[in-house]
């Protein structure tokens, strides 16, 4: 009797530890979003990402600001990724698009890997 009641707490607790490590796995930069989902919420962002002369969007805009608002972080991780290298963004040129879009919540003055937020 001992024996099963040792074997269902061992159960028990393996269930428990590896819900709770999922959990602390899936928390990353851009919370329980895949950075691959962030990246790809970005999309309209691509043409103004790549060069610093071009219009940038209202709906990246949008998009930049929401990430801003709710997972500030989230923005910079998704810049420096290498799904962002892979699609063409330049990071020194991206960096800028929140200011480009006038949003005045950004991080401005702080590091993004080697950028900084203008």
């Amino acid at each position: 009797m001992a024996s099963n009641t040792n074997a269902w707490f061992v159960l028990v607790l393996l269930v428990v530890s590896n819900v709770f490590l999922w959990d602390v796995e899936a928390a990353g930069e851009c919370g329980r979003t895949p950075i691959r989902s962030a990246a790809a919420s970005l999309s309209p962002c691509l043409g103004a990402a790549g060069n610093a002369r071009a219009k940038v969007p209202p709906a990246c805009c949008a998009k930049v600001g929401a990430l801003i608002k709710t997972a500030p972080k989230c923005l910079c991780a998704v810049l420096l990724s290498p799904l962002a290298t892979q699609a063409g963004i330049k990071p020194g040129i991206a960096i800028t698009i929140p200011k480009r879009c006038n949003i005045s919540n950004r991080s401005a003055g702080k590091k993004c890997g080697k950028y900084t937020v203008p």
